[in-house]
């Protein structure tokens, strides 16, 4: 597909009328559309200079620390082009400044591009941090991404497969985890109990026909006091039960320690051991950290990690024609790391 390479392109180019969604398709971000159009303008203004093709080395910094995604995106966008790219790989710890990314080649080969690779790894690293952070709250107990309805549809798979790459255990849409080669998670929704009628009703139905190696996890706040559904689904399923579910809304308090002592405790006193509590709703670090200890077992992260602020990522040139050169307040020539491994 033909880039956008001067201020007439961008005049002429049309969007496509009757599309269904708002969002980018893969070909209109190869093509330069999603930019900033002091890109195109640049372009057309180094062309007229017959500069375009200046060698230069850039290279793309982080302003804070946390987990690196994206990168795999971001070489790919590239691929083809007359450069040769520098990264650290999706999953590193990275520390504020450091350089994630160095790409050498022609200025016009990759200079549409820098928004979309800021972009890249900016949102992406800014979820997979925010999904490693509660991670290490959680510490050997499951994280689960459950993201994606606070996000668009189109970036929704992109955000949990980034809270893989961070440290969530898995993911629920399906897309985000299919990106992975994994098999997304989940349950029912409170909507199949409410149409059920019966929290039971809703948990025999549900081991009556979903397969084998389904998870049997029962949601167990739908109609009735938490602990009383808990003990009624768990006598109705008896050792066929994995777990329990508590999303108890912000309206009723929420899901709670005392909650979750409370029903750990009659479990276990009714012999029901091995049966998991999972936890979701408003769930962040700390409130991991005060579940686990009181009992929960595993967590649902939605919004903590799909609200994440992302990682602000910076793109500087350093190298101009084989000289080092670059705007005041950065040092001039390629800067060290040793962690960038080479793609291409």
């Amino acid at each position: 597909m033909e880039e956008l390479k001067t201020v007439r392109d961008v005049k002429n180019f049309k969007v496509q009328e009757g599309r269904v969604f708002n969002s980018a398709t893969h070909e209109e971000i190869i093509k330069g559309a999603t930019s900033d159009l002091y890109f195109v303008r640049t372009r057309e203004l180094l062309s007229h200079a017959g500069r375009e093709n200046t060698p230069v080395v850039a290279e793309i910094f982080t302003t804070r620390s946390g987990i690196l995604c994206g990168t795999e995106e971001a070489v790919r966008l590239l691929q083809g082009k007359k450069v040769s790219l520098w990264a650290v790989p999706e999953g590193e710890e990275i520390k504020a400044k450091e350089v994630v990314m160095r790409i050498d080649g022609p200025y016009d080969e990759f200079a549409m591009y820098e928004t979309a690779l800021l972009g890249i790894l900016a949102s992406s690293s800014g979820w997979a941090t925010a999904a490693w952070e509660c991670k290490k709250a959680a510490g050997q107990k499951p994280v689960y991404c459950f993201g994606a309805r606070h996000l668009h549809p189109a970036v929704a798979p992109v955000m949990e497969r980034a809270s893989i790459i961070g440290g969530a255990d898995n993911c629920s849409c399906i897309l985000g985890a299919k990106l992975l080669g994994r098999e997304p998670i989940g349950t029912v929704p409170h909507a199949a109990v409410l149409i059920m009628g019966d929290t039971v009703k809703t948990a025999l139905l549900y081991d009556q026909v979903m397969p084998e190696g389904s998870p049997r996890i029962i949601l167990v706040d739908t109609f009735k006091d938490e602990a009383e559904e808990t003990l009624r689904v768990a006598e109705a399923l008896g050792d066929r039960l994995d777990g329990v579910r508590l999303d108890t809304p912000g309206e009723r308090g929420g899901v709670t320690q005392g909650l979750v002592q409370e029903i750990r405790a009659r479990l276990d006193q009714k012999g029901f051991h091995k049966v998991k509590i999972f936890v979701s709703g408003g769930v962040n670090p700390e409130r991991i950290a005060a579940l686990s200890a009181a009992g929960a077992d595993a967590f649902g992260v939605g919004s903590y990690i799909s609200s994440a602020h992302p990682i602000d990522m910076t793109m500087d040139l350093k190298v101009i024609d084989g000289r080092p050169l670059a705007k005041r307040g950065r040092i001039p020539g390629i800067t060290p790391n040793p962690r960038l491994v080479r793609y291409y």
